[in-house]
């Protein structure tokens, strides 16, 4: 079983930055492609970012040039990095891991997900 714990959320104000961490257990961390999805109360979860096994990334388009995925398999974590952040980012920000080979957007590609961790930005 594959656990995995969001941290690093936290309330900002408009155009600040955070930075959000997935820790995952085991030791085929390097083995899993890795995602984030954010649901707002009353809105779908949505996909986020991706970054799989290799190396690629994946953003959604809404979040392009403002955030950025990255890996450290040594630490067995990986991060999102928010900047210019807006009000509309406010959500739930869940890491996910996948064993598929490639990485994609869709929500039922990801086998493993953490509890979440609250992302507030203010205007």
């Amino acid at each position: 079983q594959v656990q995995l714990v969001e941290s690093g959320g936290g309330l900002v104000q408009a155009g600040g930055s955070l930075r959000l961490s997935c820790a995952a257990s085991g030791r085929t961390f390097s083995t899993y492609g890795m995602g984030w999805f954010r649901q707002a109360p009353g809105k779908d979860r949505e996909f986020v970012a991706a970054i799989s096994r290799s190396g690629n990334l994946y953003y959604v388009q809404s979040v392009k040039g403002r955030f950025t995925i990255s890996r450290d398999n040594a630490k067995n974590t990986v991060y999102l990095q928010m900047n210019s952040l807006k009000p509309e980012d406010t959500a739930v920000y869940y890491c996910a891991a996948t064993l598929r080979f490639l990485i994609d957007s869709q929500r039922t590609s990801y086998d493993y997900w953490g509890q979440g961790t609250q992302v507030t930005v203010s205007s």
